[in-house]
């Protein structure tokens, strides 16, 4: 496939400093998704490395998980579920609590949004510390899903987050190391 490499996808995401507070590098993805090169390799990106695992659901974590999440899905031929914050969905949820540096959050999904082993890839923006992929993946599996990966556009490398994953299989299209 002819298109752009990840050097060239990196080019397309916007360093932002001290945002959103003083001493953080912050990595805007928008610059990335309003390019229509950058953004259908992106998503071809993720499909290729996806396409033939048998992928019956993706799970998109609110929000940004909401604009890889439906497009990956229709490329997969596999359906979509949003992961929202508490109370966002309309009929009867499962929620899984989790903490982070400074206090807690919370997940929710539909309960019956996951059936009993279907396969599920969970995707979103950004893996940092962790934190938020391991509740949803906690989620899916409260429901009887089947972690099939965790797909991430971008990891910070310097915050090991993937040590909170070691036990699903994690793919990151981008690396960056400050």
């Amino acid at each position: 496939m002819s298109g752009l490499n990840s050097e060239q996808l990196k080019r397309l995401i916007r360093e932002v400093p001290d945002f959103p507070k003083p001493g953080i590098l912050f990595y805007d993805i928008t610059t990335l998704l309003r390019d229509k090169t950058g953004f259908a390799q992106l998503i071809d990106l993720f499909s290729e490395h996806y396409i033939g695992k048998q992928i019956d659901l993706i799970l998109g974590m609110e929000a940004r998980g909401f604009i890889f999440g439906p497009a990956l899905a229709y490329r997969l031929n596999a359906g979509f579920v949003p992961v929202r914050k508490p109370g966002k969905l309309p009929a009867v949820t499962v929620k899984v609590e989790y903490e982070l540096e400074y206090g807690s959050n919370a997940l929710e999904v539909h309960k019956d949004a996951v059936q009993k082993g279907q396969r599920v890839l969970i995707v979103d923006d950004l893996l940092a510390t962790g934190g938020t992929a391991e509740a949803t993946a906690r989620l899916a599996a409260s429901l009887g899903g089947e972690i099939a990966g965790l797909a991430f556009v971008v990891e910070l490398d310097f915050l090991n987050g993937r040590e909170k994953l070691k036990p699903y299989n994690v793919f990151s299209l981008l690396h960056y190391d400050k």
